[in-house]
């Protein structure tokens, strides 16, 4: 009787191996996220059992005890990361727990359109509710002390581009990243400058790119553009940009500039102060920082906007009157 006892006995243990183990087999390879991709939030101090509790409460179908004997049995349990997670429709017990390892959390974006000023930027930065705001209380010039920066103004010095992050990430390191990017870039472009450019530092290089940044659209004009800048910064002649006059008028620019505004003195209006503007205007993009140190060699002196977004050139200021007549007055 004893016997038959330990046989049954042994035959249950076996069947209940058999049974666990093909049970366990399973979980490895099933996928537990179906339909559409699920978004799981890990916070400091989450263990293997609480991040359990997270997927089942977004409805994923996990074995508890399986999710826990895994992570023990791999020893993953200590190299679980902080973050949001994008849990894909496929993935596995196994592939969420290789995920929460590697760190490879959502990623949110921000851009930066090329010829935005520095208070659209912060604007920008203040409606992002996936960013621990920080700057609130910080005015321009705390913000680039902070940046160890030597020009107080901020204008410009950011590199516009599109920039990823997690969830919490500080506005602050947006900026940062924005700040070294648009610095290593001037850096690079201004040591393969071309000659005899009447640009003394990569700060005015920065200038004048803004500039041509904001009088076209048109990328193939930016060079010719810039040219014109040139040759006339080359013979002391007055910048007299529209953009700069914009800039400088602030809050009294209303969406059209009147004679008055060009004899109005401010340290922006180029119609009246020689050379550049003491600072940029906006955020230039590459090409823009390329025009102005690769300028189109022209004898031209003069654009007008055609009003299709592109520009007529001239290199005498009878043949721009003329233009102006035609594109802006509307006459023959």
């Amino acid at each position: 009787m004893k016997t038959k006892i330990a046989i049954v006995f042994l035959i249950l243990v076996l069947l209940g191996s058999a049974w666990g183990w093909q049970s366990y087999q399973t979980v490895l390879t099933t996928p537990v996220i179906t339909g559409e991709t699920k978004t799981l939030q890990i916070t400091k101090g989450d263990s293997v059992g609480r991040i359990a509790q997270k997927l089942q409460a977004l409805h994923i179908p996990i074995n508890t005890f399986w999710f826990k004997w895994f992570a023990y049995q791999k020893k993953l349990t200590g190299q679980l990361k902080v973050g949001e997670y994008d849990l894909k429709v496929g993935l596995t017990l196994p592939d969420i727990l290789r995920l929460l390892t590697q760190g490879k959390t959502h990623q949110y974006t921000i851009t930066f359109p090329e010829g935005w000023t520095f208070k659209q930027m912060r604007k920008r930065l203040a409606q992002q509710p996936d960013l621990k705001q920080t700057l609130a209380d910080m005015d321009d010039e705390t913000i680039m002390a902070r940046l160890k920066a030597d020009n107080k103004n901020p204008e410009g010095l950011f590199f516009p581009a599109t920039y990823f992050f997690t969830k919490n990430a500080s506005d602050f390191s947006i900026l940062k990243k924005a700040y070294r990017k648009m610095a290593v870039v001037l850096e690079t472009e201004w040591a393969q400058r071309a000659d005899n450019l009447p640009l003394q530092t990569p700060y005015e290089a920065l200038i004048l790119a803004s500039i041509v940044e904001k009088e076209t659209a048109v990328a193939s004009e930016r060079p010719l553009i810039a040219g014109v800048f040139t040759q006339r910064l080359k013979i002391g002649m007055l910048l007299q940009t529209d953009p700069t006059v914009i800039y400088g008028m602030g809050s009294n620019y209303q969406g059209n500039i009147h004679r008055a505004d060009l004899r109005t003195p401010t340290p922006y209006n180029t119609y009246i102060i020689k050379g550049l503007p003491p600072t940029p205007i906006a955020m230039p993009g590459k090409a823009a920082i390329q025009a102005v140190l690769h300028p189109t060699k022209t004898d031209n002196l003069y654009f007008v906007a055609r009003g299709d977004g592109s520009h007529v050139f001239s290199a005498t200021l009878d043949a721009h009157n003329k233009a102006v007549n035609h594109y802006i007055r509307g006459l023959p």
